[in-house]
């Protein structure tokens, strides 16, 4: 039986606020097997964000241990663990994080230069996440003169261009318009079908309603784990985004 991809035991984390002691992460353990989709959710404060960096390897824990893909990754130096990242980990974020002169096709290509990727293998790969996401004819604009949504599908496509097996997504619908949410999910949904494992943290319960299992923390800790119907099944079924919504 395969490990799960990602394995994380009993992680802690501190953080000094203030002449005070934030505990963000008491003990926390969860095992996210390779083509899961999971919603985290829980309260400012709860350790959501602390978690997610961890999972997403962009910060360490302070105790505990983390296995992503079997790998030990919870006491690697930073250069690799921006190298797991950079090539086990697609990240979709709020604000989109695009570079604002720079086209969409150069956007999606950035993980791919990060990479040592040659040119021409780069624009075919970033071509490709592009059209996957249904943004094939809007490669040459820059994000000014696309939608949010649109701005978010290309955001989607820089973090499926590296090809990872897992996608982290903080607050993806967060800066979008009810439809236009709709739409990210139900994107994000068909990814997932496709055997990418799907981690979003959210605050929003129709958005973490998505997922087929849902993770609620609080003060740090897990407070429940639970399995979830979600809109995944429908969403995988349904035919792909037509290239002008959203």
């Amino acid at each position: 039986m395969a490990p799960p991809l990602i394995d994380a035991q009993a992680l802690t984390k501190a953080y000094a606020m203030g002449g005070q002691t934030v505990h963000a992460l008491r003990g926390v353990s969860l095992q996210i097997d390779a083509g899961e989709f999971v919603a985290i959710m829980g309260a400012s404060g709860s350790g959501k964000s602390t978690l997610m960096h961890i999972l997403g390897c962009l910060d360490l824990p302070d105790g505990g241990s983390y296995h992503l893909a079997g790998e030990a990754v919870h006491a690697l130096v930073p250069d690799a663990l921006a190298a797991i990242r950079n090539r086990r980990i697609g990240f979709v974020f709020q604000q989109f994080n695009l570079l604002a002169r720079t086209s969409a096709l150069e956007n999606v290509e950035l993980p791919l230069i990060y990479a040592g990727v040659k040119p021409a293998e780069r624009q075919a790969r970033a071509r490709a996440a592009l059209a996957r996401v249904g943004l094939a004819e809007r490669a040459a604009h820059t994000p000014a003169e696309l939608s949010g949504g649109q701005q978010q599908r290309v955001a989607i496509a820089r973090a499926l261009v590296t090809q990872p097996a897992l996608i982290l997504a903080d607050e993806p619908t967060g800066a979008l318009d009810s439809q236009t949410s709709e739409d990210t999910m139900a994107l994000l949904a068909q990814l997932n079908a496709q055997g990418i494992t799907v981690v979003l943290v959210t605050h929003e319960h129709d958005v973490a309603a998505w997922a087929r299992r849902c993770i609620v923390l609080r003060d740090g800790a897990i407070v429940q784990d639970q399995a979830q119907p979600g809109h995944a099944q429908q969403a995988a079924t349904s035919a792909a985004l037509p290239q002008g919504r959203a």
